[in-house]
């Protein structure tokens, strides 16, 4: 990956005062305490009988379609699977079928059936199964439980890595509704964060075990790769500025925040191919992380974000020859070697 050019300085040095200014802003920016969803006994699976559905309706979500959601609770307490995961499921089946079990797909699949649009493709089962509410969001949930970081996501990321949707955000706003429907039938206050779409939704926030004191987070788990400054680049095979430092490490190992801040760029129309997240921490410095592929890239422009979120996956996308995060640190517009920025903030990289 190729930064911005320096000139004839390849390598800049931050003088102390402008490190202890910057963080001293950073500092005050994390020290909110997070809103987290219920965690050990009270994030148990809630149970609900189909049958005892009173004919009632509950955010605009008449009876039934609370039938169907009981069933879709019903199929998460029998797999055991937490409260939090059972209403990414109801949440799930409200942006999909509004709670219907409806007999017929759309554009993007014409053979999409039931409360979850499950598609005719030996995934999902028979049309039967397709159709049936309680066997559908088993099947649904069956995989949801192969997410296993899915506690420190976002519940319309969760529900985009199971249904592939062509838009990860578009189970959000269904999110506060979703935990109504569940409280209300369950008779149980679970504790579910709203109001944000669940962005915040888990008392175990991921992060990488590694946030130093002045609260910066290791942005991988991974090596050390190629080092800032000028190298012999292994695809143009020509001398560039290397702007970042390169953290090899396995395709989907989770990438964190470094620090806390705004979301202010995703996607791939700077430099060229490559996958790219922008964190804004403020002060001048931002951070950049690169080569994500589109389904590696778990924050949108304008988000919140913690030291130590999970913001991505590690990918190989663009100017890459094999999975890693290629990490950079921006101070006031020009870049720095990560490696001593981090140093001085208590975080190793490739440690």
């Amino acid at each position: 990956m190729d930064g911005k050019k320096l000139g004839a300085g390849a390598i800049i040095a931050i003088p102390v005062l402008v490190l202890a200014g910057i963080f001293g802003f950073l500092l005050l920016a994390t020290s909110a305490a997070a809103t987290c969803n219920p965690t050990g006994n009270s994030a148990a699976a809630v149970t609900i009988d189909p049958a005892s559905v009173p004919n009632t309706s509950i955010r605009g979500y008449g009876h039934e379609q609370l039938v169907n959601a009981a069933y879709v609770i019903q199929a998460g307490k029998a797999l055991n699977l937490s409260v939090r995961d059972q209403t990414i499921g109801v949440m799930t089946a409200m942006g999909e079928s509004g709670l219907r079990v409806v007999n017929h797909g759309d554009t993007a699949g014409p053979d999409s059936r039931g409360l979850f649009q499950q598609r005719d493709n030996g995934a999902w089962g028979s049309y039967a199964d397709r159709m049936d509410p309680f066997t559908s969001a088993t099947n649904f949930f069956k995989k949801l439980a192969t997410i296993s970081d899915r506690d420190s996501l976002a519940p319309t990321i969760v529900a985009h890595r199971v249904q592939v949707n062509a838009d990860p955000y578009h189970y959000e706003k269904f999110w506060d509704a979703a935990v109504a429907v569940v409280d209300g039938l369950t008779g149980v206050k679970t504790g579910l964060s709203t109001g944000t779409g669940g962005q915040v939704c888990s008392a175990n926030i991921a992060t990488t075990g590694h946030i130093s004191a002045q609260g910066w987070a290791l942005p991988v788990e991974g090596s050390l790769g190629d080092r800032y400054g000028r190298r012999f680049h292994p695809i143009y095979h020509e001398w560039r500025l290397h702007a970042g430092q390169d953290l090899p490490a396995a395709c989907d190992t989770p990438i964190y925040a470094a620090q806390a801040g705004t979301v202010t760029y995703t996607g791939f129309g700077r430099y060229g191919a490559n996958g790219l997240i922008v964190v804004d921490h403020g002060g001048g410095v931002e951070t950049f992380y690169v080569h994500e592929y589109a389904s590696g890239i778990l924050v949108r422009e304008g988000q919140k974000v913690r030291a130590g979120q999970q913001i991505g996956l590690v990918g190989s996308s663009g100017d890459s020859i094999g999975c890693h995060l290629h990490y950079e640190v921006h101070v006031h517009g020009s870049t720095v070697d990560p490696v001593p920025f981090m140093a001085a903030v208590g975080i190793t990289l490739g440690g």
